[in-house]
């Protein structure tokens, strides 16, 4: 059987659910996997091919997808009440995005797609975020107003001299009554069939539960792999960040993240942001 291709963004949460699976942590029942990386709009692009068998995907992106993939129950990235932050190089209300230039990590990301849910007419500009700082960098240079940051980048902001505008999973939460905001999960091909689709969740299932239960092993892991350019993540920041993303959440999605989904896409239908009602189908 040929090995099943794996692609995950290089943020943390996303390495720490794979890596058991990838270092021979995990007893993968015979199946062999090849792991690629890649920022989050090109991963997003990519499953829009549907080249890849299972691959973390930004939820904005589920739309164009869904025909294709189904997606994983477990290995989301959920904000309770946080989530990407806007920033900028001084303090400004919200409104003050309108007809402002703003970069975003890419039109798919669920970041932008929220933010056009919550904020007024803004000129979006896709900074991607590869290199790491390229989105400080572009405030920096003016070449945008404000910057939508994902991953990491969310927690680096103050430290490298900026403000935030607005937390949009804090702004999400107030306008759903409380609801989560699922930033990214895992999606599989259907073109793998029921069996091997249910093989694959059961072992990425079990790689999530070998990371929660030896969490300290795995974050020495990703400390001593860490190679992104311009990355200064250290013990107490990583440790922050994967409280954020890689926890029970992470484990199982709970009843009210993906009623968070249904949510997010019938809100964005309702404000023309999306054509067509999207189904979400889920893998066992």
């Amino acid at each position: 059987m040929q090995p099943i291709r794996l692609a995950f963004s290089p943020d943390s949460d996303d390495i720490f659910m794979f890596w058991p699976l990838l270092r021979g942590k995990i007893d993968t029942a015979g199946l062999t996997f090849v792991a690629e990386r890649a920022d989050t709009e090109t991963l997003n692009r990519r499953a829009e091919d549907g080249d890849i068998d299972v691959t973390a995907v930004s939820m904005g992106a589920l739309p164009r997808i869904a025909d294709k993939f189904l997606l994983l129950p477990h290995g989301a990235s959920v904000g309770r009440g946080y989530g990407p932050v806007v920033v900028a190089e001084k303090a400004a209300p919200l409104s003050a995005l309108e007809g402002k230039r703003v970069g975003i990590p890419g039109e798919r990301t669920t970041a932008f797609l929220i933010l056009r849910l919550i904020a007024p007419k803004f000129v979006p500009v896709v900074v991607p975020i590869d290199p790491y700082t390229r989105a400080f960098e572009s405030l920096r240079n003016h070449d945008v107003d404000f910057a939508l940051l994902i991953h990491e980048g969310r927690l680096t902001f103050e430290r490298e001299g900026f403000t935030k505008i607005v937390d949009i999973g804090e702004a999400w939460s107030k306008e759903t009554g409380g609801l989560p905001l699922p930033l990214g999960g895992n999606a599989i091909r259907r073109g793998l069939g029921d069996k091997l689709i249910a093989q694959i969740s059961d072992l990425c299932r079990a790689s999530i539960a070998w990371s929660l239960a030896h969490r300290d092993e795995v974050m020495e892991g990703l400390l001593r792999e860490e190679n992104r350019p311009g990355v200064s993540i250290d013990r107490a920041l990583l440790d922050k960040y994967l409280d954020m993303y890689a926890n029970e959440d992470t484990r199982e999605m709970k009843p009210d993240a993906r009623r968070a989904i249904t949510e997010m896409f019938r809100r964005a239908r309702e404000r023309g942001l999306i054509t067509s009602d999207v189904t979400v189908d889920f893998a066992p």
